[in-house]
C-alpha cells in the first residue's frame, strides 16, 4: 500500500471535495481504513460530516484526525457552500477561468466591401403593380423586425443596417424631377383629372426611374447622389367607394402579426386579444352614435337630435312617429340612481331586428319585428301585414312566406303605438345596420347603438361589415345558415352579445383590426439585434427593443408618435431638421437622447405641403396654424427641401437606410369633391326635400370625377437607398 501521506500532498494544492470523495469511492484513491469509513458514512447519509478544507501537512495519517474534531456544516454539505464563507481562508484559492475570449466589437464595413449592406432593385424582376405605403413600411419591418423579405428589391447584408431615416414630405411630385420643368409657372396650370403634367409614369408603368444627375433641374441634382432610384408609390385606397387611407396612418401601423394557426387555417379567424390587451369596462352609453354618425350613415334623425331653432322647419315624410323625447340630454340618468359597476348605466336597452319584403321599387315593408332586452328575453316577436301587395316576399333572406302572413292583421301602425308606449328617454336600441330596420318601422329614437358602426369595416366608410362576419369573428358562432332565410330573434341576440362584448373589452375592440399595431411598439417589441451590430455580447436573432423617434409639427405625443422612444415636435421644417440630425447623432451628454442616436427615425416636413395648398386643415387635430409660405416661390420652397435632405443625408453614419417618399398624390380635387358628397347626404336625407330643392346635386358625373380624383391622390412617389 501506498504511503498515505503521498496521496494528501497530491491532493493539498488543488483540493475540491467532491472529486476526492467520489475518487475513494471508486477506488482510484487509495487510503487507510478510516478514511473510508469516513466517506461511505456520509455517502449513504448515516454521518452528515464534511471532509476537513485545510489538511495539516503534518498529519501522518488521515486516521490521526479525530472525527469529532471535523468542522460541521450547517447543510450537511461535504464542501462549503462558499469558498470564502469561513473566516478562515487559509488553504483556498480562487481561481478565474474564462472559457472563451471576450469578443471585439465588429468593425463598420467599408462601402467598397461585399459586406456592406445595400438595397437594390433588379431590372429582369417582373412587377405586377406599382408598390404601395404598406410595401415601403414593411421593407423597415423586414429590416429591423424579422418581417416578410421583399419582393421588388433585393437586401444585401441586412445584419449590417445601423439605423433606418424615413422622412415624408407631402406636395413632392414627380413633374417637378423633369429636367425642362419651370417652377415659376408650375402651379399656373389648370388642375386636369388625367394629371399628364403631373404624373410621368403611365398606370401600367410600375418601375422605378434612374436618376441621373444631367437629367434633373439643378435644384435636385443631389438626389441622383444620395438615390438611385425615383420609385412611383401607390397609396392604400379605393377609387370605387371614394377614399384614401391616412399616408401617415399607413406607414406608422405595422400589420396584425398572424399566429400558425391562422396561417393555415382557412375561412373567417376568430379574434385575438392583442399584446399587452387589458380590458376596460365600459358603459354602453360611450358608444351612443351622435346624429354626426346618424347622418352620413342614411339614418332619419330625431326632433331630439336637431337644433331648437331648426325644428319648426324640419319636414318628416307622412306615417312617421318619434319616440317622446323632449331634448337629447332627457335620457341622461343621475349617477345616484346607477348601480356601481353597471354597463347599461340605468338605461333600458333593447335589441331590435326587422324582417322585410319588397312592396315596390327600392321599397321595403316590415312583415317581422323581433326585440330582446338586455337579459337575452323576447320582448315582441310579431309578423307584420304591410299596407300594399307584396311583390316579393325575399323568402331567401327573410324566412318570411305568404302562408306566414296569410292569417296575419297585425299592421305597421300597431306595431308603432307598441313601439311608443315601450320606449322612454331612457331606452336604447342597438341593431346592425339599424337605419334599414327604422326605415320600415318609420321611426325614430335619438338613443342608437349600431353594431355596423361599433365594429367598422377595414376599408372604412361607406363599407361595413356583415353581421354574420362580426358573429363568426367575435363570437365565433354561426347564424343565417337557415334553408328558410334569416331569423330576427337569432339576429337580434348576436347584435346584443356583440355590444355586450364591446362594453366588457373597451372602445379598442374591434375598433381598428385592420390598423394592425403602432410601428414604434412593434419595433421596440419585437426588434431584431445582430452579432454584426450588436457588440460583444449580441447574439444574432436576439430580439432586442429598437428605440425610435417621431419628428413632427405639433405634438407627436398625440398621435402615433406616442408610442416613440423619443417624440420631439416642432414648428418649422428647419427644428425639423435638427431635431433628426439629433436623433441620428444623440445629445452630447446623452442628456435625452443615447450618444449614438436612436435605431430609427421617422420625420415629416411640412412647408412645401403648405405651399403647394394641400394641408387639409379640417384634419388639422393639433390647433396647427398653418404656415404663411406667401413670401415664398416654388423654386425657393423645393431648393430648401432638398437642401435639407441633403443635410440630413450628409450626417448620417455610414450602413444607414434612407426613404423619402411623398405620401400621396394631389389630394385637394378629391377632397373637394368628398366634401360636396357628404353635404349632399346630408341634404338627400333631409325629410321633405326635392331634388329641385337640393344645394349640391350628386350624380353619375360627379361620382365618376371623384373615381378619378382619387386615383390621382394615390400616385404618389419615393426615394430608398443607403448612405
Amino acid at each position: 500500500m501506498d504511503d498515505p501521506n503521498s496521496v494528501h500532498d497530491a491532493i493539498h494544492d488543488d483540493f475540491n471535495p467532491d472529486d476526492f470523495l467520489n475518487s475513494i469511492l471508486d477506488g482510484d484513491v487509495v487510503a487507510d481504513a478510516a478514511a473510508l469509513a469516513v466517506a461511505e458514512a456520509v455517502e449513504s447519509a448515516q454521518l452528515p460530516l464534511p471532509l476537513p478544507l485545510d489538511l495539516p501537512k503534518d498529519t501522518n495519517s488521515s486516521s490521526d484526525i479525530p472525527l469529532g474534531d471535523i468542522p460541521l456544516s450547517d447543510t450537511g454539505s461535504l464542501k462549503r457552500a462558499k469558498p470564502h464563507d469561513d473566516d478562515d481562508n487559509e488553504g483556498w484559492q480562487t481561481v478565474d477561468r474564462q472559457s472563451k475570449k471576450a469578443k471585439k466589437n465588429k468593425k463598420i464595413p467599408q462601402p467598397a466591401s461585399s459586406s456592406y449592406p445595400a438595397i437594390s432593385f433588379n431590372y429582369n424582376a417582373k412587377l405586377q403593380s406599382k408598390i404601395s405605403l404598406d410595401q415601403l413600411r414593411n421593407l423597415v419591418l423586414y429590416i429591423f423586425a424579422e418581417g416578410v423579405a421583399p419582393q421588388w428589391v433585393a437586401i444585401a447584408n441586412r445584419p449590417q443596417f445601423r439605423k433606418i431615416v424615413a422622412i415624408m414630405v407631402p406636395g413632392l411630385e414627380e413633374a417637378m424631377f423633369k429636367s425642362n420643368v419651370d417652377f415659376a409657372t408650375y402651379n399656373d396650370q389648370c388642375f386636369e383629372l388625367d394629371q399628364k403634367s403631373r404624373v410621368l409614369t403611365s398606370p401600367d408603368d410600375y418601375y422605378p426611374r434612374l436618376l441621373k444627375r444631367d437629367e434633373l433641374p439643378e435644384i435636385l441634382k443631389d438626389f441622383a447622389d444620395m438615390f438611385p432610384h425615383l420609385w412611383p408609390v401607390k397609396t392604400p385606397g379605393n377609387e370605387k367607394y371614394g377614399y384614401m387611407r391616412s399616408p401617415l396612418g399607413t406607414m406608422l401601423t405595422a400589420p396584425a402579426e398572424k399566429s400558425r394557426e391562422e396561417k393555415t387555417t382557412k375561412g373567417v379567424q376568430p379574434a385575438r386579444e392583442p399584446r399587452g390587451w387589458k380590458d376596460e369596462r365600459t358603459r354602453i352609453t360611450e358608444f351612443l352614435a351622435m346624429p354626426e354618425d346618424l347622418q352620413p350613415n342614411s339614418y332619419v334623425l330625431h326632433p331630439a337630435c336637431i337644433p331648437l331653432e331648426r325644428r319648426k322647419n324640419y319636414q318628416y315624410h307622412e306615417g312617421w312617429v318619434h319616440t317622446y323625447v323632449e331634448n337629447f340630454e332627457d335620457g341622461d340618468v343621475p349617477e345616484d340612481e346607477i348601480q356601481q359597476g353597471s354597463i347599461t348605466a340605468g338605461r333600458e336597452v333593447y335589441a331590435l331586428d326587422c324582417e322585410m319584403c319588397v312592396t315596390g321599387p327600392e321599397e321595403y315593408s316590415l312583415t317581422r319585428i323581433s326585440l330582446l332586452s338586455w337579459d337575452g328575453t323576447v320582448v315582441m316577436d310579431e309578423l307584420v301585414k304591410p299596407d300594399k301587395p307584396i311583390l316579393d316576399y325575399v323568402t331567401r333572406f327573410s324566412g318570411i312566406t305568404e302562408e306566414m302572413l296569410a292569417p296575419v292583421t297585425t299592421t305597421l301602425s300597431d306595431i308603432q303605438h307598441k313601439l311608443l308606449d315601450l320606449l322612454s328617454p331612457r331606452s336604447i336600441l342597438i341593431g346592425h345596420s339599424l337605419e334599414s330596420d327604422l326605415r320600415a318601422l318609420r321611426l325614430t329614437h335619438p338613443f342608437i347603438v349600431d353594431t355596423a358602426l361599433l365594429y367598422p369595416h377595414t376599408r372604412g366608410h361607406p363599407v361595413k361589415n356583415s353581421l354574420k362576419f362580426l358573429t363568426q369573428r367575435f363570437l365565433k358562432r354561426e347564424i343565417q345558415n337557415r334553408t328558410g332565410g334569416h331569423d330576427s330573434i337569432e339576429d337580434s341576440k348576436a347584435c346584443l352579445d356583440l355590444v355586450k362584448m364591446k362594453c366588457e373589452k373597451g372602445k379598442s375592440w374591434g375598433n381598428h383590426e385592420s390598423q394592425g399595431e403602432n410601428l414604434f411598439r412593434r419595433l421596440q417589441r419585437a426588434g431584431t439585434s445582430y452579432r454584426a451590430n450588436g457588440g460583444a455580447n449580441a447574439l444574432g436573432g436576439v430580439r432586442v427593443g429598437k428605440t425610435s423617434a417621431m419628428i413632427d409639427w405639433g405634438d407627436p405625443m398625440k398621435g402615433a408618435g406616442a408610442a416613440s422612444t423619443f417624440p420631439l415636435g416642432c414648428k418649422s421644417d428647419e427644428e425639423v431638421l435638427q431635431n433628426v440630425i439629433r436623433a441620428v447623432q444623440g445629445d452630447p451628454a446623452a442628456e435625452e437622447i443615447p450618444v449614438g442616436g436612436v435605431d430609427f427615425i421617422f420625420a415629416r416636413f411640412r412647408e412645401l405641403e403648405a405651399f403647394q395648398g394641400w394641408w387639409n386643415q379640417n384634419r388639422n387635430t393639433d390647433t396647427l396654424q398653418i404656415p404663411d409660405m406667401s413670401g415664398m416661390t416654388l423654386e425657393n420652397c423645393v431648393s430648401n427641401l432638398a437642401q435639407r435632405i441633403k443635410s440630413i443625408h450628409d450626417a448620417l453614419p455610414k450602413c444607414t437606410g434612407f426613404v423619402v417618399f411623398s405620401g400621396s398624390g394631389d389630394p385637394r380635387e378629391m377632397s373637394r369633391l368628398q366634401t360636396m358628397q357628404t353635404q349632399f347626404k346630408k341634404e338627400y336625407h333631409h325629410p321633405g326635400v326635392e331634388w329641385d330643392e337640393l344645394a349640391v346635386k350628386w350624380t353619375d358625373v360627379e361620382d365618376q370625377a371623384l373615381r378619378k380624383a382619387v386615383g390621382i391622390s394615390r400616385n404618389g412617389i419615393g426615394f430608398i437607398g443607403v448612405k
